[in-house]
């Protein structure tokens, strides 16, 4: 009789939610709670592009504030990744550019649309044991945390038709090794994603 409970109840929850899902839903609350590396991203509007839209991916030559020296065209390279599987014509500018010559740049090669980036603020905190070696301060322990800024641009019209902000913090069980950059390529693939309508 137990075991028929017992059956009885794992069919019910079964039937509630499958496995991936409830992965998902426990790692949006390790997420949540600072546990693994969390982001939020707002977006000004929500147009939808084709998904044969040819994007240009540019960065703008900005050293953020916050002590941090990302790689120079770290945004554009991590975007470049997460919307190549989106995006099948995408390319990206080979180092950081201003606005003007981005733009130039996009149209020179057909792009529909230009995405700019900048690092707008990158604090990279002690998490391993070269760090605390170098700077010993124990105020800068704790975990990364970045925002960039995004705008998508119309290439023909220069119509800005979206901009983003991404605001990105690592968390207690990924904080080692880690530096503001490594926590850029979930957010912005799930950005390419919300360009073509689809779920996060």
């Amino acid at each position: 009789m137990r075991s028929l409970v017992v059956l009885l109840a794992l069919t019910a929850l079964s039937g509630c939610m499958n496995v991936s899902d409830m992965g998902e839903g426990a790692r949006y609350h390790l997420s949540d709670a600072g546990l693994l590396d969390h982001s939020e991203t707002r977006r000004s509007m929500s147009l939808r592009l084709q998904p044969d839209s040819f994007i240009y991916i540019g960065q703008g030559a900005f050293v953020p504030p916050g002590g941090a020296y990302p790689r120079p065209n770290v945004v554009a390279e991590e975007a470049f990744k997460g919307f190549i599987e989106y995006f099948p014509m995408v390319r990206r500018a080979r180092g950081p550019l201003g606005l003007e010559d981005a733009l130039n740049e996009a149209r020179s090669v057909g792009a529909h649309y230009l995405l700019y980036a900048r690092f707008a603020k990158a604090d990279d905190r002690i998490g391993n044991g070269d760090e605390w070696y170098d700077q010993q301060a124990v105020d800068r322990l704790g975990i990364d945390a970045g925002v960039i800024q995004l705008m998508l641009i119309e290439t023909n019209t220069r119509y800005l038709i979206d901009t983003a902000r991404i605001k990105s913090r690592g968390g207690l069980l990924t904080f080692h090794d880690n530096k503001p950059e490594d926590l850029l390529a979930q957010p912005l693939e799930d950005y390419a994603r919300s360009l073509l309508g689809m779920s996060l």
